[in-house]
């Protein structure tokens, strides 16, 4: 049976595009620079991760001088709304509401915070129209 592709990033993917998305189209070897000190990827496999990467379409390489250079063709912002969907649907039964809620009670996410991000979202309905509004997380913030 074969294992069908996920569409979201894996841990050592996400590291290097979180690189790329910081310093821009890189070489293998430039990615491997920038790897913290305490993590001992070799060339190799880095290389590998990237050229998984650019066949599952995350990033784009184009050949100067002889040496590839990797660029993320996915926003980080894409990539998080991805990986939030996920979670919300594999954990939270597609309910956003139910994560808020999750956060507040586990408190990662603070009553204060909420309200701050009340305010955003409020400023940001202002600029670009009416966003979705659900009764529970408005409970859920007093």
């Amino acid at each position: 049976m074969s294992r069908k592709p996920h569409p979201n990033l894996t841990p050592a993917e996400l590291e290097l595009m979180t690189i790329l998305w910081e310093a821009g189209p890189s070489t293998v070897q430039a990615v491997v620079d920038r790897l913290p000190k305490d993590r001992d990827l070799a060339y190799t496999t880095v290389q590998t991760v990237l050229n998984t990467l650019h066949r599952k379409g995350k990033v784009a390489r184009k050949l100067q001088n002889r040496a590839y250079y990797y660029a993320p063709a996915v926003s980080r912002t894409l990539a998080a709304a991805s990986a939030l969907q996920d979670l919300v649907t594999s954990l939270f039964g597609g309910s956003p509401e139910l994560l808020v809620l999750s956060m507040l009670e586990t408190h990662q996410l603070t009553p204060e915070k909420l309200r701050e991000l009340e305010q955003v979202a409020a400023d940001a309905e202002r600029k670009v129209g009416p966003l979705k509004k659900n009764s529970q997380l408005r409970k859920a913030g007093q």
